[in-house]
């Protein structure tokens, strides 16, 4: 139950617009990967630009916390971090593009990592859940499937794998959710460690290099801008400060804005329609949403 005390006015207002621009960041993340998908750029350039600039930028923080146990959190802890919520996470979610269009991967990643984290609060800390939770991840199940259902009619075995891809990028990072809450790690510093060990994935730039240089300036400033800043460390601040001002239980409620955002956005600048399954997914997906919010 949410124990934070009540918001003044001021601080209310300020927390709605943490929560819905952390939302918003986070939509324009989704569209610039299909964005530099389409365009050609690869996934392994998408998810560099991620971790890269955050990496560097943080890295003398890092340090200042002391790199033989990285602030007190350990290299094991660190590493756990990093696979859940790093460089491979990006990789799943940006070669799901390869597959499926935008509305598949705004959808599907988010609804995974919010049903994964129910179960794993469940499991893991053996938290009761309220019937109208459950009800609300079912719903959401429902949801992925009319679009995972779309996916296989349309586009067969290759469509049926982008989402699955989607599917373990939201389940990973439902992962690191999990291991924020057990270790009581802030997020910010988890932010940092996840960033600053994904540096170790640069060498894979030598197999894309080609690529990040076809891609030209303004592609991979963009990216760098999107990916490295505005839906990496910007997006996780802002929802962090929407949480204090908030209450997590206010606050939860922001990143189910992420699925339409992201198909708005889309269609203003990408020019992707969302098909008519997309959109009775998305309603469906929304309801769940609402439902896990409320006890």
């Amino acid at each position: 139950m949410d124990i934070s005390p009540p918001p003044t006015k001021h601080a209310t207002a300020l927390g709605v617009l943490c929560g819905a621009v952390s939302a918003l960041f986070w939509a324009f993340g989704f569209v610039a990967a299909r964005h530099g998908v389409l365009i050609g750029m690869s996934p392994l350039v998408l998810a560099l630009h991620r971790f890269i600039w955050p990496g560097l930028a943080l890295l003398p923080l890092v340090a200042t916390q002391g790199f033989s146990n990285l602030g007190g959190l350990g290299w094991r802890r660190g590493i756990a971090l990093t696979l859940c919520g790093g460089l491979p996470l990006a990789l799943w979610s940006y070669f799901g593009y390869v597959y499926v269009p935008l509305g598949h991967g705004s959808i599907i990643q988010p609804s995974c990592a919010a049903v994964g984290g129910l179960i794993l609060a469940r499991v893991v800390v053996k938290e009761t859940l309220p019937l109208r939770r459950i009800a609300g991840a079912v719903t959401i199940v429902v949801g992925l499937a009319v679009i995972g259902a779309e996916a296989l009619r349309t586009m067969g075995s290759q469509g049926l794998f982008g989402d699955l891809l989607f599917v373990a990028a939201g389940t990973s990072f439902a992962i690191f959710g999990m291991l924020l809450r057990l270790w009581r790690l802030p997020p910010m510093q988890a932010t940092a460690i996840t960033s600053v060990l994904s540096l170790v994935g640069l060498p894979i730039l030598y197999f894309a290099y080609d690529n990040f240089l076809a891609a030209g300036f303004f592609e991979n400033l963009l990216q760098a801008l999107v990916q490295g800043v505005f839906a990496g460390p910007a997006a996780i601040y802002l929802f962090t400060r929407a949480v204090v001002l908030l209450g997590a239980g206010r606050a939860a409620v922001y990143p189910s804005l992420v699925p339409p955002f992201s198909l708005l956005i889309g269609f203003l600048t990408l020019g992707e329609v969302p098909t008519l399954s997309q959109l009775i997914g998305l309603a469906i997906v929304i309801a769940g949403f609402r439902l896990t919010q409320t006890s």
